[in-house]
Formats: C-alpha cells, sequence, structure tokens
C-alpha cells in the first residue's frame, strides 16, 4: 500500500526510467517495508544483515534494469520481488560456498573450529584476473549478435533471468546464445591450441 504524500506508481516509474533519483527513493520508500516481510516471511531469511543486504541489492539491480520493466507483464511490486527473490537464492547460495570453503586444521570435518576469510590467496586472485582478460578477448571476437549476452554472464555474472529482464529477450533466447557464445569461445580457445 503506498504511503501517504506518494506520487502514482505509474508516474514514479517513469520519472525513474528518465534518471529522476527522488522518484527511484519513493519507489524504495513504497516498497522497502513489504519487500523485507516478504524476504523474512516467504524466503524464511532471519538475519536483518542479509535482508537488508538483499533489499540494497535488489533496488541496484532494480535501478539498473528500470527500462525493462513492463507494466503490461506485472506490477512494479511483483516485478521487484521477483527480482529480491533472485537476489536472495544467489546472495545465499554465494554465502554457502563461501562457507565450504573453510578449511578445519585441528577437528574432524563438520565439528566446528573451522577458520578461514574465504578470500582467495594472491595465486587464485592473479589466475582469476588472467582468466577474466583472456575472456574479455574472446568475447570481443563474437559475433555482436552474441557479445553483450557473453559478457553479462561471463564477465558480469548475472544469472540468466537477470539477462532477459534486462536486455528485453525471452529467457530460452538467452540460453541459446549464451551456449552459442560459450561454444564458440571454446571453438577460438581450440584454434588457438594448435
Amino acid at each position: 500500500m503506498a504511503k501517504p504524500g506518494l506520487r502514482p506508481i505509474d508516474e514514479l516509474i517513469r520519472l525513474a526510467i528518465i534518471g529522476d533519483g527522488a522518484a527511484f527513493t519513493e519507489l524504495w520508500d513504497t516498497n522497502i517495508d513489504s519487500l523485507k516481510a516478504y524476504l523474512r516471511g516467504r524466503m524464511k531469511i532471519s538475519d536483518e544483515f542479509y535482508v537488508d543486504d538483499i533489499c540494497s541489492k535488489s533496488f541496484e539491480k532494480a535501478f539498473r534494469q528500470i527500462r525493462s520493466y513492463d507494466p503490461s507483464k506485472s506490477q512494479f511490486s511483483t516485478w521487484l520481488t521477483t527480482i529480491a527473490r533472485n537476489t536472495a537464492i544467489d546472495t545465499l547460495e554465494q554465502e554457502s560456498r563461501t562457507q565450504r570453503q573453510y578449511v578445519s586444521i585441528d577437528e574432524q570435518p563438520g565439528t566446528g573450529s573451522d577458520i578461514g576469510s574465504g578470500e582467495d590467496s594472491p595465486l587464485d586472485s592473479i589466475i582469476r584476473d588472467e582468466d577474466q582478460v583472456e575472456t574479455e578477448k574472446y568475447i570481443e571476437g563474437l559475433p555482436e549478435l552474441y557479445r553483450q549476452i557473453a559478457r553479462m554472464r561471463l564477465l558480469d555474472g548475472l544469472q540468466y533471468k537477470e539477462i532477459a529482464e534486462e536486455t528485453g529477450l525471452t529467457l530460452n533466447t538467452v540460453r541459446t546464445r549464451i551456449r552459442r557464445a560459450k561454444d564458440m569461445i571454446e571453438k577460438l580457445k581450440s584454434e588457438e591450441s594448435i
């Protein structure tokens, strides 16, 4: 439900699309409480740090993708909730992967006393950076049709659904183009190694 004194949602969305930060702040004010309630209730997230973090990430994604919002397909609150749900799943999965990286030095696995920062070692960072530079090089060699989507998936780490929302393409089209882009990159790599 909109708070008193706020402009109608359609006008706020129109203004946010043209870059009006105040309108987007009002969209935040209008939707933040229901988004937090959704995360606590439906997603069963009780840690307030995660709730706040996911809300912030969700609104950031929504702001970047606001031009792809189509009011004929869903209400703004539903669109925002979908972004929050996907962000929550990604955030919790990333946290789970980080937890699995911890190493126990004294005890049996799963008995506690796990240590580790979850950060890459300097060598891991160098390898990851080199891989990213190499991936960027191959992406630039792709046809334009595949370049943007490959960049979004392989470099920015966006999920298929996020790419579909941001580009306005169907999910199947995104999947197909990413698969073809990966195939072309593998072919370029194999031709280079010959």
